[in-house]
């Protein structure tokens, strides 16, 4: 069936774009050693407009601790180390003319475990979002049947065949939660 087939891609391309953006979220958490996906969401004011931090300046995790970022224009230094301090990340900002340098402490095990909470709340989110993908997914099969495009046996292969590719993708969420979860965790 043509269009049954067309509901089941649509529900994989929407739980893939899910999976994404679970994994897009992840890494806004900070695990051992820092990561400048952690800035991603700061914006600066550059002449009088909000652009993302990695817009103005090359940003580079010099080691393990230590983000270094460097301004292509040097007055921008002032508006760079605002932005950071008002994005409250957890660390001040250290401008030392050249360059902001921000210098993260070791992560104690109350951060680690605050993390692999947020993880886990951003793989429930992901999965309700599959869930949402599913109803949508079962929906279209109910149509198809309502409009007697398909019989009743083809639609309970079609509802069972959307919930199969739920279930699969809920399995790949629960991996990537542990996954991150167990990084979170290493010290």
């Amino acid at each position: 069936m043509i269009m049954l087939n067309e509901i089941y891609q649509k529900q994989k391309t929407h739980c893939e774009k899910a999976l994404e953006a679970l994994k897009k979220d992840f890494t806004t958490l900070r695990t051992g050693k820092v990561n400048i996906h952690i800035l991603d969401h700061i914006s600066v004011d550059y002449y009088g407009s909000a652009t993302p931090l990695n817009q103005v300046a090359t940003v580079l995790a010099s080691d393990a601790s230590t983000i270094t970022i460097t301004p292509w224009e040097k007055p921008m230094l002032k508006n760079i180390e605002s932005a950071i301090a008002a994005a409250n990340i957890g660390v001040n900002p250290n401008n030392d003319g050249e360059s902001v340098k921000l210098f993260f402490s070791p992560m104690t095990r109350e951060q680690r475990e605050e993390n692999v909470k947020q993880a886990k709340a951003m793989g429930e989110k992901a999965k309700v979002s599959v869930r949402n993908i599913r109803k949508e997914a079962n929906d279209g099969v109910k149509k198809l049947e309502k409009d007697k495009t398909i019989s009743e046996d083809e639609a309970k292969k079609a509802y069972d065949e959307v919930q199969k590719l739920t279930d699969n993708y809920s399995a790949k969420i629960d991996e990537s939660v542990k996954n991150k979860e167990s990084e979170l965790l290493k010290v």
